[in-house]
């Protein structure tokens, strides 16, 4: 389960964000936190579920965020909604079909797990705006 650190020139990108990590998998999440964390990131979560990511929403600022999108019996678009609100830039990181996504969030970026950091970061907080990934 590496991480493929492609678009390498991205990662700096991380340095001084907070990231939320939205991820029911523990061993995936918390590999992806010691990722950022070496990139010089500030991890927010992980959380395992909608109602723990959007207390983390309300109660902190945050960058970015990365999400995957099946949360064991619940998918992750609730917490999309509200980043989208916040006007937060998020990636879905997702091993499903690009069509489980609802059509509102056909812009956002998608890649699949493992994370692919560099892609992520581009996607997240590339100054020419975000790139789908899918």
């Amino acid at each position: 389960m590496g991480f493929a650190l492609d678009n390498s020139v991205f990662l700096s990108l991380f340095a001084g964000k907070k990231i939320l990590i939205v991820e029911d998998e523990y061993f995936l999440a918390d590999e992806t936190r010691q990722h950022l964390e070496r990139l010089g990131a500030t991890v927010v979560g992980p959380a395992a579920n909608v109602r723990d990511a959007l207390d983390l929403i309300a109660s902190t600022t945050v960058d970015g965020a990365v999400l995957d999108v099946h949360l064991g019996d619940e998918f992750v678009f609730p917490v999309a909604e509200e980043l989208e609100r916040a006007d937060v830039p998020f990636v879905f990181a997702t091993g499903y079909d690009a069509s489980v996504i609802p059509s509102q969030f056909a812009g956002f970026a998608l890649c699949e797990k493992p994370t692919e950091l560099g892609k992520i970061a581009a996607a997240l907080f590339k100054p020419q705006g975000g790139t789908v990934l899918n």
